[in-house]
């Protein structure tokens, strides 16, 4: 089986090519991929190579598959996995493997025929054997890609920790019914934690979205209006770029329980020290790709107020697994985190580029031809290319977001890549 892929060989040197897979083991699984949403984690090991902490030294002579929030159908399953699995069936990954003795080893990274830039993949059995291989039966296979990302989100709610006086035990959670702050939460994935903070079952009473750009506080308040908040019990405040003494009046002037950061950023992990209550948990979030990114913490609360620092790279398979079933339930929507679609063909410039392309989530489609293209722009380019004009009409449909449709139309009329 031939497939085609993006492989990373060094620092900025990725490439797309087509090669031949081996044929599978007994104890391996051959898989299409159809999706794959583009992660700035990916862009960091571009940018890094072989230092990047999951990416093998040797990469230069052994290149990887890069893209780990992927979703597709299985192909041919071997001996040992025939009676879990089947072909035909839809599947996500778990890339977080945390394998023992290779803590660091993970789909998209570490791997030579496994990877989310790929139209055809070989699961290892390490996938396997440590549950890492998740059934899928939603309608869209982008759905799938995004239940990953938001793991991540779903993890850093259950990362957080608080104390009670006179105890060692660490409560694992956000605080029910507190005060919660997102700090640059109107990107994508700060999307996701409004939409998941709001429909979860544990969730804060008060709940401030700050960030420094009009139209991405106002397109967080258009899909997550207050009104929808305060229906689930939770009073939702959006604040453009406010100071600490304004936070802190938001709060009551008790400070906040949870924190996140969702950009690396010295001064906003400051600010957010600054305004944690008494037993506060800040959580730094935004992974940065300078590793020797710091920031100051106030240890005078450490020692007197009992605030805590938190973070996480990644979900488990548990938080993958909530994601999941909270999208089957249609509690979480992961379409609002897309802003641009594009095929195979567009996936390295968009890795290279992604801090600098504005917006959201860039979902690509492995299997066809396309250049990265914001939704906001199909009705424009619809205007001489009937492809766009159907999927402008399609996204119309959902209030301008991507959805199951716009997927399937996609797929059976685009380019093949190759094509």
């Amino acid at each position: 089986m031939k497939t085609t892929a993006v492989r990373l060989y060094g620092k900025d040197d990725l490439r797309l090519e087509r090669f031949e897979l081996p044929p599978i083991r007994e104890d391996e699984i051959l898989a299409k991929v159809v999706s794959d949403s583009i992660c700035m984690s990916s862009y960091k090991a571009a940018k890094q190579g072989a230092s990047h902490k999951r990416v093998p030294d040797d990469v230069a002579q052994n290149p990887v598959i890069i893209g780990h929030e992927f979703c597709g159908e299985l192909i041919e399953v071997g001996a040992k996995w025939q009676g879990k699995f089947k072909a035909g069936e839809k599947f996500t990954i778990q890339p977080a493997l945390n394998q023992p003795g290779n803590v660091h080893a993970a789909p998209g990274y570490s791997f030579a025929y496994i990877g989310g830039s790929a139209t055809y993949v070989i699961i290892p059995a390490v996938v396997m054997e440590l549950d890492c291989l998740l059934p899928y039966s939603g309608e869209a296979f982008y759905h799938g890609s995004l239940a990953e990302p938001m793991s991540c989100i779903v993890g850093g709610f259950h990362v957080n920790y608080h104390t009670k006086a006179g105890s060692y035990r660490h409560e694992m959670g956000i605080i029910q019914g507190g005060k919660m702050a997102l700090l640059a939460g109107a990107g994508p994935m700060g999307l996701g934690a409004i939409d998941y903070a709001i429909h979860a079952e544990r969730k804060p009473a008060l709940l401030v979205v700050t960030d420094i750009d009009d139209d991405r506080l106002a397109v967080a308040a258009r899909i997550y209006p207050p009104e929808e908040a305060a229906k689930n019990g939770v009073t939702l405040i959006y604040a453009k770029n406010p100071d600490t003494a304004k936070l802190m009046e938001l709060s009551g002037g008790e400070g906040y329980n949870d924190v996140y950061v969702y950009a690396p950023v010295a001064p906003l992990v400051e600010q957010a020290d600054a305004i944690l209550g008494y037993d506060g948990c800040l959580n730094f979030f935004a992974g940065p790709t300078d590793p020797a990114f710091s920031a100051k913490f106030n240890f005078y609360s450490v020692h007197y107020n009992a605030t805590h620092v938190a973070g996480n790279s990644g979900g488990n398979t548990d938080d993958l697994i909530e994601s999941l079933e909270m999208m089957a339930a249609g509690k979480l929507d992961p379409s609002v985190m897309i802003t641009h679609v594009g095929g195979m063909d567009a996936a390295i410039q968009t890795t290279l580029d992604l801090p600098n392309i504005p917006g959201g989530k860039k979902l690509i489609y492995n299997h066809i031809s396309m250049p990265l293209t914001a939704i906001a722009d199909f009705a424009q380019l619809g205007r001489t290319d009937p492809l766009m004009a159907e999927l402008a009409k399609l996204t119309a449909q959902s209030g301008g977001l991507w959805n199951a449709a716009c997927e399937q139309y996609l797929l059976a009329n685009a380019k093949p890549i190759g094509g």
